[in-house]
């Protein structure tokens, strides 16, 4: 796997920080941002595919 550079400025910093459990480094919580948002993603795709519930009211 390729590396990824980051430089994260000074909100990004902070975002970090407070997200940040005990123990975690950074790169942790970068890590677990990336599976919510891959999360996020499947869920936004399934939505999609879901047919649009007709109102028949």
């Amino acid at each position: 796997m390729a590396d990824i550079d980051f430089a994260p400025n000074a909100e990004d910093e902070r975002i970090i920080r407070l997200a940040m459990r005990e123990g975690e480094r950074p790169s942790d919580v970068i890590r677990r941002a990336l599976r919510l948002l891959q999360r996020q993603m499947w869920q936004d795709r399934l939505s999609a595919a879901r047919p649009a519930v007709e109102d028949l009211s």
